[in-house]
């Protein structure tokens, strides 16, 4: 995969630099998205999921930072298919695009009219154990008005990378954030759901948590194919200890169990029933072998 999208053409990856005066790069003043393709072996085709619902949620975080993204979400979505074909991608991926500051001036505001647009796609491993232990963080999550957690902006992801690295220097696969409040509100990457007495629960945007939209799609299979009750509310941390499940849900990680959280068993201490339900489900809906979902699906080739 040597070919990436910069600037309004598909380019070899060796041929593109940033200079280390790039005001993007030295004050994390950007945004960026998180879209997956799958690979259907039995059809021979490259799926991208939900890619309109992506590009659109990109086109929004600039418009929040100041950032002007300098394509259409429809023009994102031609190249990142022409990429793709680029590279003859036919496996799993994860796909990048970012926008950030062009510009190699000293301020840090975000006004000028410099952003740059790159793409790029990628092999993806990520924490690939198959049920996770976690803890609570010793950092929260910003709130609504210090970095917006609607948005995915490239500097807010130094919190995630304190929690992230704190958990793996103490035993842990992953952290959980609380906010301000106290209140459950994300991992570092992902966002979470609890299963009680066969209800979904998930905290509520409003608990500092993103929009996600693996969270939307685990939502609508509850609802349409499992006929669960599906909660958006907050979530007290001794809530976590006791669900009967817990799971993360994000582009990158897809659905991953949770079994342990603060060297508590949670349920039985394996991966539970619906969670793997929600997970068939999600995995059949990716790679464009769910007849209701097709239109989530565009095919690559």
């Amino acid at each position: 995969m040597q070919y990436i999208f910069d600037q309004g053409e598909i380019v070899d990856e060796s041929m593109v630099s940033v200079s280390v005066r790039n005001k993007g790069l030295n004050y994390g003043l950007g945004c960026f998205e998180g879209i997956r393709a799958f690979w259907n072996e039995s059809q021979n085709q490259l799926f991208t999921f939900r890619i309109q619902d992506h590009y659109r949620r990109f086109y929004n975080s600039g418009k929040a930072l100041h950032i002007q993204i300098p394509y259409s979400p429809i023009e994102l979505m031609h190249w990142t298919v022409q990429l793709l074909r680029k590279n003859n991608v036919r496996e799993d991926v994860y796909i990048r695009p970012i926008c950030f500051k062009g510009s190699n001036t000293l301020s840090p505001d975000l006004l000028d009219p410099f952003n740059r647009v790159s793409i790029y796609s990628t092999r993806l491993v990520y924490i690939p154990k198959p049920a996770l232990k976690v803890c609570i963080s010793s950092w929260n999550r910003s709130g609504n008005n210090m970095i917006p957690p609607q948005v995915k902006s490239t500097g807010s992801y130094l919190s995630a990378g304190l929690a992230s690295s704190e958990a793996r220097l103490n035993g842990f696969d992953e952290a959980i954030f609380l906010n301000d409040l106290g209140n459950v509100c994300e991992g570092p990457g992902e966002n979470i759901f609890i299963i009680r007495n066969n209800q979904l629960i998930t905290p509520p945007i409003s608990d500092n948590a993103l929009q996600g939209i693996t969270r939307d799609t685990v939502m609508q299979i509850a609802i349409n194919h499992l006929q669960m009750p599906v909660y958006e509310q907050s979530i007290g941390r001794t809530e976590l200890y006791s669900a009967d499940e817990v799971f993360f849900t994000g582009t990158a990680i897809g659905i991953k169990p949770i079994i342990n959280i603060d060297n508590r068993i949670i349920g039985t201490g394996n991966v539970g029933r619906l969670t793997n339900n929600i997970r068939f489900f999600y995995d059949q809906i990716v790679r464009g072998n769910h007849p209701n979902y097709l239109c989530h699906c565009t095919p690559v080739y």
